[in-house]
């Protein structure tokens, strides 16, 4: 039940002794910005008259613990169940209501399966406001184009029943290739011809605009790369009704659509659906969370499936979307794994870094006018160094940093603190020489442009990523997730160093690494050609050759369901310092793995049944909550964590 801090009397006596309060529906309870855990509840106030315009939903200020703060009106109610004086609203922020009745029921719901407050989701769901854009008059709704033909849905055996059917919820193997952005239009299109709303959430801007380009019908895109009076503008267009689709990075999963049909998300796997703040929810969660709320539609697509994904269809909460095998042979890339032994005699292969059948598909591809993407896992020069002699890690005399080189001829320098290392030796054999334990993409450009002088090279990484590339003989050198879509497609795609991806200490680096490679090998033209610098017998090696996502996601989550791992079950990361990590472990009945130390910090893992999740969630909540009114050290506290590394 609500409650308030302050005691006192009822709210008809309180209009005696005070300022005067509206008769109709006289308390309004808030959810307010109270910054600590144990006190995430709703709290009553009262409606001052002339103040009549705080709807539920509106944002207002109020005087809380002796300081004012914002909050959202979540009801308005007669009377109040608190026997003690309310205090009233000090001042009407906007009478826009922002806050929908959807977007509350799914914030609570995300809060409470993640052990987070409300109001630190609803700082997520809803943007600030901007007073130019929210005073600009509401326009007409556009007119919605008509149902479309299943176009390249044909090409799944079940995809024109999905577009025609209402609140279908599928996981999407996608057919590699450019046309994925047009397919997802296509859904939507359908979607709001129904006259329903429609989200999409892909993970960055260039996927934004991508989608957007593809889209038939009116919508607004959200980017974190735009202005916030610009994003409110957009934002606000969705609240009033005037589109009925949005496309978006992970904050547009809880954009405010009416009458959601299909909500979307592609690439689940990308580690950008993954909030970084608390209560540190995954756009996957919040969509499948939402989806049911409401009784939507969802799409999870990707080239590549997550055991998350897998597990959906498993437990029959979704349905499995794959394509025609004839229409996958049709066009599903050559693959061909090689192991780094298998030089070339031509010395320019050698100079290159590449595998014989590495160096021969580029070749031909750039013979042929057609461009080649390499596929690099690491950026930089040479960004880890080793004694040439004995292979000892490199290390900062100063800081015990990596040590890096940043070019052929700089001086080798510390990646921690930037130190130059000039007068290094190692400290087991008194080595003064260096060698690359790790090839950057730089170096790579620079080694594949001796090996083909007359050939343009490109990167595209983190300093600089390119949107496309268009056709004609060129090497494309990129990290993974910076891979540009080029014109026609890539005629070869080489993986380099793939050992850098699978050999992370991380309970996702199989996963990850069949993701990462299947969204590069996806950009190639129809049966080009892809070559993995990697033993044929790798199972992610045998998943690509033979284009399996779906039978790859099986195994994987067999693997952890037999090792007791997420998704089978649910955990918990419990992080912070040492007597604080042991105080809350404390006050827990669940099974603990740890704590172990993690620089100057602790770090626990908490597992249950995955059908204990919403119990797991409520011990953390009320723990954290215990501390919190303590003032006790803060710990961070994460339901689902993306890395167990």
């Amino acid at each position: 039940m609500s409650e308030q801090l302050d005691l006192g009397v009822t709210p008809k006596k309180r209009v005696r002794r005070a300022q005067p309060i509206t008769e109709d529906r006289p308390v309004a309870r808030l959810v307010v910005d109270t910054g600590v855990a144990h006190l995430d509840q709703p709290f009553d106030y009262l409606v001052p008259a002339g103040m009549g315009e705080a709807e539920p939903g509106c944002r207002v200020r109020v005087r809380f613990s002796g300081r004012l703060t914002d909050a959202f009106v979540l009801e308005r109610r007669d009377t109040s169940d608190h026997p003690g004086t309310l205090l009233p609203l000090q001042s009407l922020v906007s009478p826009e209501r922002v806050l929908t009745p959807e977007v509350a029921a799914l914030s609570r719901a995300v809060a409470d399966r993640t052990a987070g407050s409300l109001y630190d989701v609803l700082r997520l769901a809803v943007p600030p406001r901007h007073a130019k854009a929210e005073a600009e008059p509401p326009q007409a709704p556009a007119p919605q184009p008509p149902a479309p033909e299943p176009g390249p849905w044909a090409r799944y055996p079940h995809g024109p029943d999905f577009l025609r059917s209402h609140g279908v919820r599928a996981v999407w193997s996608a057919l590699p290739g450019p046309t994925w952005p047009d397919e997802i239009a296509l859904a939507v299109q359908a979607t709001t011809a129904r006259g329903q709303g429609a989200v999409v959430v892909v993970p960055d801007a260039r996927d934004v605009e991508r989608v957007s380009a593809a889209m038939t019908v009116p919508h607004v895109a959200l980017r974190a790369d735009l202005g916030p009076a610009e994003r409110y503008r957009r934002w606000l267009k969705v609240l009033r009704r005037e589109v009925l689709a949005v496309v978006g990075t992970r904050a547009a999963a809880f954009a405010p659509v009416d009458d959601l049909g299909l909500a979307v998300l592609w690439d689940d796997g990308d580690d950008l659906h993954a909030e970084p703040r608390s209560p540190y929810a995954h756009a996957r969660e919040v969509l499948v969370q939402r989806a049911h709320l409401a009784g939507a539609g969802l799409l999870l697509g990707g080239f590549a499936r997550t055991a998350e994904g897998q597990l959906l269809v498993d437990s029959g909460w979704a349905r499995d979307l794959t394509p025609d095998r004839a229409a996958l042979r049709a066009i599903q890339p050559r693959v061909e794994g090689t192991s780094e032994d298998d030089q070339a005699r031509d010395a320019a292969a050698q100079a290159a870094r590449l595998p014989g059948k590495a160096f021969t598909a580029a070749r031909r591809a750039l013979d042929a006018g057609e461009p080649v993407l390499v596929q690099v896992p690491r950026r930089g020069y040479a960004p880890s160094l080793a004694c040439v002699r004995d292979r000892t890690p490199a290390r900062c005399p100063a800081c015990a940093g990596p040590l890096q080189a940043t070019s052929g001829h700089a001086v080798a320098s510390c990646r921690w603190c930037g130190r130059l290392a000039g007068d290094w030796r190692c400290p087991a054999c008194d080595g003064r020489q260096f060698r690359a334990t790790v090839v950057g993409s730089r170096r790579t450009a620079e080694e594949l442009g001796r090996a083909f002088p007359s050939v343009p090279v490109r990167t595209s990484g983190r300093d600089e990523v390119l949107a496309t590339v268009g056709a004609g003989a060129q090497l494309v050198v990129a990290t993974p997730g910076a891979e540009p879509v080029a014109e026609g497609g890539y005629g070869a795609v080489l993986l380099l160093d793939p050992w850098a991806l699978l050999s992370r200490a991380d309970l996702r680096a199989g996963e990850e690494a069949l993701r990462r490679w299947m969204a590069a090998a996806a950009l190639t033209r129809p049966q080009g050609r892809v070559v993995v610098v990697a033993d044929s017998a790798v199972p992610q090696v045998q998943a690509l050759v033979r284009w399996d996502p779906a039978g790859a996601a099986a195994r994987e989550l067999a693997d952890r369901t037999a090792l007791g791992f997420p998704p089978a079950t649910r955990m918990a990361s419990v992080s912070g310092a040492a007597g604080a990590v042991s105080d809350l472990l404390g006050m827990l009945d669940v099974e603990v793995l740890g704590p172990v130390a993690v620089g100057d910090e602790e770090r626990a893992f908490l597992r249950v049944p995955r059908a204990d999740g919403a119990r797991l969630a409520h011990q953390l909540k009320a723990a954290a909550g215990v501390r919190s009114a303590r003032k006790a050290e803060p710990v961070r506290i994460e339901l689902d964590p993306l890395s167990l590394g």
